[in-house]
């Protein structure tokens, strides 16, 4: 496959088109959790396809696009910044583990729904000025690592059924 500037920007697309339809489906399904907040973490089968088809700068860019495309068509200003806040120590804690190489893309899931949450935890920390938040912490990771799991499984799936394909990106 030939790398060519136009091959490039269409694969990125997708990735961003894919993973803001991600983050439309998560807002649709309501989850019978009677914790709020908790959510599936769709759009992050996205952000783990490209942080192992294309590396951690357009694992960034594609999460970074999302979450603003998000946060204003579907959350409000408040809730990108707490997306924000969690999808980059997310990102960057999924980077590190990736390149560390000891972790399986389930993993580098999990925890990325771990420090997600945290991230989210320490804006919403920051913006009440208590760390009260704090106390909600092992729902949250309980409920991210299952769903991290389940997010990791079905990325390492189709990042193997894509890779032929996006090597040439």
């Amino acid at each position: 496959m030939v790398k060519t500037p136009a091959k490039k920007a269409a694969f990125y697309g997708l990735l961003v088109a894919l993973a803001f339809i991600m983050s439309y489906i998560e807002n649709l399904l309501p989850l019978p959790v009677p914790a709020p907040g908790v959510k599936l973490g769709l759009a992050n089968l996205v952000s783990m396809a490209a942080l192992y088809l294309v590396g951690a700068g357009g694992a960034f860019g594609v999460s970074l696009i999302r979450i603003l495309l998000a946060g204003l068509t579907f959350n409000g200003l408040s809730m990108m910044f707490y997306s924000l806040c969690g999808g980059i120590l997310s990102l960057t804690v999924m980077c590190l583990l990736k390149k560390s190489g000891h972790f399986s893309v389930i993993g580098v899931s999990v925890a990325g729904g771990a420090a997600h949450n945290v991230g989210q935890l320490l804006a919403a920390a920051w913006v009440t000025g208590t760390a009260g938040v704090f106390s909600y912490l092992p729902v949250l990771l309980a409920a991210g690592s299952l769903a991290g799991v389940a997010v990791g499984a079905a990325a390492g799936m189709v990042i193997r059924r894509i890779a032929p394909y996006a090597a040439g990106m």
